[in-house]
């Protein structure tokens, strides 16, 4: 008589057992943050506006500034549509995590960025924009120019409650690149990112900054050795990507593309290797559990 066609096992039996739907589990959680990085990372590839986009941000910004809050929650991708955008906040500086942002020029000349963090107390929203997040946020605030870092330790920071006002601006991302040290002055750096900052100052952190155009009270004078003014940023001609941001979102998405080819690819060895299993066993039943220790299983060729 033929033998017998080994039955094929059932998929879903294979991919129901408990150490399989571990790994799905596992593997779509990675998956899920993959996503949820590469779509963050893709608004910030696509943040400067378009020609429209910037003339209608110059049309609001002639209308007056608004709360910060009202535009951009902390710890959300900034707006293209926002850059430049003329808001407020209320909040206290905290001068001991100022620092100084290098090779930034003014009028032709090559200087330092006053980079100060504001603890914000008010941002339009009666704090409704940061009420599901750890506590009070910082708003990195540029209070001006200085054209050395020796012109640093004369700057005085306001003390107590300030209302700031200014132009809203991205983020920058990290260069990477060392920078020296600034003895009895300000750390220096060189560029606003905010994902560095916040390991620096603490969260939750506006994805952008604010260039300030007037403080309530006064911030020192130009007269007294305090910053210069800045013009408004200006936003620069292009395709409006993000070329860098643009890569780390692909990267992101291709790691999620890994995290689900890895389950299948396991749940296929899973399956290869119990259809091996029932093919070399009789009928295609699936094979006696082995003896166990202390059992007879008698003289070789003989039974037990």
């Amino acid at each position: 008589m033929p033998e017998p066609i080994p039955a094929r096992p059932s998929t879903w039996r294979v991919l129901l057992r408990p150490r399989m739907l571990v790994v799905l589990l596992v593997a779509l959680a990675v998956a899920a943050v993959c996503v949820r990085l590469g779509v963050w990372q893709w608004h910030r590839a696509v943040e400067r506006a378009t020609a429209a986009d910037r003339a209608a941000a110059a049309e609001a910004a002639s209308a007056g500034p608004v709360g910060l809050g009202s535009l951009v929650r902390p710890q959300a991708p900034m707006p293209g549509d926002d850059v430049g955008r003329a808001v407020w906040a209320t909040g206290t500086y905290e001068a001991d995590g100022q620092q100084l942002v290098t090779g930034r020029a003014l009028s032709g000349e090559l200087g330092y960025l006053v980079l100060t963090p504001l603890r914000v107390s008010d941002d339009g929203t009666g704090g409704a924009s940061w009420a599901d997040l750890s506590g009070a946020p910082v708003l990195p605030v540029v209070r001006g120019w200085v054209a050395s870092p020796s012109d640093a330790p004369g700057l005085a920071v306001p003390a107590g409650q300030v209302r700031v006002t200014g132009w809203l601006q991205a983020g920058e991302s990290t260069t990477g690149a060392v920078v020296p040290a600034n003895p009895g002055g300000p750390p220096l750096t060189d560029s606003i990112a905010t994902s560095a900052l916040v390991n620096q100052w603490g969260g939750p952190i506006w994805d952008g900054y604010l260039v300030l155009t007037a403080s309530a009270p006064g911030q020192v004078p130009v007269a007294d050795d305090g910053p210069a003014a800045l013009p408004r940023p200006v936003l620069e001609e292009g395709t409006g990507i993000n070329l860098q941001s643009l890569f780390y979102a692909i990267e992101w998405a291709v790691f999620a593309v890994f995290a689900l080819a890895f389950y299948v690819r396991l749940a296929r060895d899973e399956l290869t290797a119990e259809r091996g299993v029932r093919a070399r066993s009789p009928g295609g039943a699936a094979p006696p559990p082995p003896a166990r220790r202390g059992e007879d299983a008698g003289i070789a060729g003989l039974p037990g």
